[in-house]
């Protein structure tokens, strides 16, 4: 069992989101010490560093009301307006004066020197700033630089939340229960000592990102798991929209192989969808925007035409509207990543299927980032702003995690109090009772379980029945990981099962609650 650890400021997860929040709150207040931890060894490795496409600016023909339409549109007008607002004002100036000015990310640029705005589905305008076909690979190694150079903030990779620490549910006196709901930090486990360290912090931003693993095919690294929303959950936070899970439709597909994202900017560049008969579809779709409908629309489509001839993929066709040269220079990771798996995208055509992609639902937030919980904050895809309603708007998500990463940041110093829990109000971990040694075969197992039993019943396309039959087979399921747990000695992967099934849960539930059908969320019934 480890020592209690106290800081200021606890942040979980290093993404875009949980890197701009710790360095806001670091360089507000530098007397102030942060501690970001994050489970994978290389803190880099978070959905920011493969996000593809680009990061919304302010176009030359664009302005806020412009894009606000857009992202209510893609949203099926089921966002929250004061949100989509805030981030339409806000966010493209964070972006000039945070990732361009602090950070120095260097985004594409056109011959004459000035920025380069490209055009992505669902948009009316060209506002995406991108830096080749890498965004979010640039913005995170700068992001994580400027974490390492900043004297007051301390960041542990190969670390794991596995419980956030609410007085009400572990405080020694008994009469704690009787306060308003507060986070007072997490237990963390270390993965180099196996042992949990209690880390007591006077405020925690949650920033762990998605749950596309929880799913048969995504495009999300193995991270990507629920942590955050099964922590907030069973810490009694108040999650809403989590039926809307979107999915990609487009991710490389080759049996065997690892998915990867085809960028939703291939088909801004003018690349077709086609059938296994090389026959383009869109059209029958949807007529007016074809290929640059709304991602959830886009999916469907392709579920559909290969339902209807009973193919495992379809095609997208990029050579016929560009050079070679051309293709190489604007997509070279997405070049390289196929080359690698047989197929060369100036020649051949691109097999693809969708995927799980992106949590539009989560812990609910207001403005500033703080959830139902006080002192708790959620940031980037583990929150719900109510920016997305139903459906992501391509590049919004990075957005999105810099203004409300960089809003948390400030409101947690600005908002901070005297008070912190100390080692006499919580008692370290206990390790009673564990007998077993976590088997990765079973734990691997279950999660294929999961991931099987979401897939096929959670995914593209809903109905009753299958939505109760989830919720039967992940019931039984949680109960069983939950009797391993109480009696196995903790592992990263352990830890992540243990949430991957209670994320599981949360999402079932609200898709069989939710009876309409909106953006992403869709019920055949």
């Amino acid at each position: 069992m480890g020592e209690h650890i106290l800081t200021d400021i606890l942040v979980i997860g290093s993404g875009i989101s949980g890197c701009v929040a710790a360095l806001t709150a670091a360089e507000r207040a530098p007397d102030r010490h942060v501690l970001v931890i994050t489970n994978p060894t290389d803190p880099r490795e978070s959905s920011t560093y493969y996000a593809q496409g680009g990061i919304i600016g302010l176009g030359p023909k664009d302005s806020p009301e412009l894009l606000m339409e857009d992202l209510m549109r893609a949203g099926d007008y089921c966002n929250d307006p004061k949100a989509v607002a805030l981030l339409a004002h806000e966010g493209p100036r964070l972006v000039r004066e945070f990732l361009i000015d602090r950070l120095g990310v260097s985004f594409s640029e056109r011959p004459d020197d000035e920025l380069e705005y490209i055009r992505e589905a669902a948009h009316s305008t060209e506002r995406i700033l991108h830096v080749a076909d890498a965004t979010g690979k640039a913005i995170e190694e700068r992001a994580i630089e400027a974490l390492n150079a900043c004297p007051n903030i301390t960041l542990l990779a190969g670390h794991t939340a596995v419980d956030l620490i609410t007085p009400a549910h572990h405080s020694r006196n008994p009469q704690a229960v009787y306060a308003p709901l507060t986070c007072v930090g997490a237990y963390v486990f270390n993965q180099s000592t196996g042992h949990v360290e209690p880390v007591l912090a006077r405020k925690t931003i949650l920033a762990t990102g998605g749950l596309g693993r929880i799913f048969l095919h995504t495009t999300n690294p193995p991270s990507a798991r629920g942590d955050g929303l099964a922590m907030a959950h069973r810490a009694g936070a108040r999650i809403i929209n989590a039926q809307y899970v979107q999915f990609h439709p487009t991710a490389f597909y080759k049996r065997g192989a690892s998915l990867f994202l085809i960028s939703e900017a291939v088909r801004g560049a003018g690349a077709r969808l086609l059938n296994i008969y090389g026959e383009p579809f869109m059209h029958k779709y949807a007529p007016q925007w074809k290929e640059l409908a709304p991602r959830d629309e886009v999916a469907r489509a392709i579920h559909r035409e290969m339902l209807a001839t009973g193919a495992d993929h379809v095609y997208l066709d990029l050579r016929s509207v560009m050079s070679p040269e051309a293709i190489r220079q604007r997509f070279p990771t997405i070049y390289q990543n196929c080359l690698e798996n047989g197929v060369d995208i100036t020649r051949d055509l691109i097999p693809v299927v969708p995927a799980a992609h992106y949590f539009c639902g989560g812990v609910w937030v207001d403005d500033k980032g703080r959830s139902s919980i006080r002192d708790l904050y959620a940031v980037g895809e583990v929150s719900c702003t109510g920016v997305h309603g139903a459906n992501r708007l391509g590049s919004a998500s990075l957005l999105e995690g810099l203004t409300w990463g960089y809003r948390a940041g400030i409101d947690a110093v600005d908002t901070m109090g005297d008070y912190q829990a100390t080692p006499d109000d919580i008692p370290p971990w206990s390790e009673e009772g564990l007998i077993y040694t976590a088997d990765p075969a079973l734990i691997h197992q279950d999660m294929v379980t999961i991931q099987h039993i979401m897939w096929n019943y959670v995914g593209l396309v809903r109905s009753t029945r299958r939505l109760e039959r989830a919720i039967d087979d992940l019931l039984h399921l949680q109960r069983e990981i939950d009797r391993f747990y109480r009696t196995t000695w903790l592992t990263d992967g352990l830890i992540g099962l243990r949430n991957s099934v209670e994320a599981a849960l949360i999402v079932a539930w609200a898709a069989w609650e939710a009876k309409e059908s909106h953006g992403c969320h869709y019920r055949e019934d």
